[in-house]
């Protein structure tokens, strides 16, 4: 078991998501950055869709109540095991009542930790992925008790480690296909969508990322259709709309890209301010 002591901010168990039930108004949920939860997963040699926690710019703090191995991966939130400094993507051997906590966000917007064997809360829908009225809980709360697999035959310290180039923390170009709704634009809006920058909103989530700065919108709303996690949709006010990993599946705003996976990493680890450019694949 891992006993949470302090949840850091919107802190959640989230594997890659809830496939199959979209039909039924169903999120996809599931990591944000899936590149750096692979890796944390792949490093502990864990399956690609085990569990992992997920928080965004504070981390939690948490007490573990048998042995197992950790891996810190995503931003730098300067990690830390019984207060002496641990690395990311490195991993890390823990014993009964060890404690880890974390420091100021150095880089990135939101970290990951897994564990051997993944975090074994309750499956729903195929999936461990919290959300609110799929999951008993949306985020973890104070006092928690997360089940995991008690690693008895750990004997000594693991150093296994993987040199990740995480430049991608700082890239701001996001890659997109053009949306159902792309060629609805005229040839000035299309030009200013993808050679002006944007800047993320004070209004981001789980949910969707708000642009700040209005693309001009002339276009009529669209009979309700499927959205997915990188849909971009455009506001009768013009503004931009990215939707993330626990968005609706419908929509009735014009669907004018469709982000790439690797965009999606990248934009997940975006927070107020930061300036993005978008670019047709």
């Amino acid at each position: 078991m891992v006993k949470v002591l302090q949840t850091g901010f919107f802190t959640s168990v989230q594997d890659l998501g809830r496939f199959g039930y979209q039909q039924y108004g169903v999120p996809y949920a599931g990591v944000m950055d899936e590149r750096a939860a692979l890796i944390a997963n792949l490093l502990l040699g864990n399956a690609k869709n085990n569990a992992v926690l997920e928080f965004t710019m504070t981390g939690p703090k948490l007490q573990f109540l048998c042995t197992t191995k950790i891996c810190i991966s995503g931003g730098d939130f300067q990690p830390k095991l019984n207060s002496i400094p641990i690395n990311n993507n490195s991993v890390i051997v823990v014993k009964k009542n060890d404690i880890l906590s974390f420091g100021a966000k150095k880089s990135g917007f939101r970290g990951y930790i897994a564990v051997l064997g993944g975090f074994l809360t309750d499956v729903v829908m195929k999936s461990r992925s919290m959300f609110k009225n799929v999951t008993q809980h949306q985020t973890i709360q104070k006092n928690l008790l997360l089940p995991i697999k008690n690693a008895l035959t750990i004997k000594k310290q693991s150093n296994a480690s993987l040199a990740v180039n995480n430049v991608y923390l700082e890239e701001k170009i996001i890659t997109a296909h053009k949306g159902p709704e792309f060629h609805k634009l005229t040839i000035q809006q299309q030009k200013k969508l993808l050679n002006a920058g944007f800047t993320v909103s004070k209004n981001n989530s789980r949910m969707a990322y708000q642009l700040t700065e209005l693309l001009p919108n002339t276009l009529e709303p669209i009979i309700t259709s499927v959205v997915l996690p990188g849909t971009v949709q455009l506001t009768p006010s013009g503004q931009l709309i990215i939707l993330m990993k626990d968005c609706q599946t419908t929509g009735g705003y014009p669907r004018v890209l469709q982000l790439s996976n690797t965009a999606i990493n990248i934009l997940a680890q975006k927070f107020t301010g930061d300036e993005l450019v978008f670019s047709l694949i």
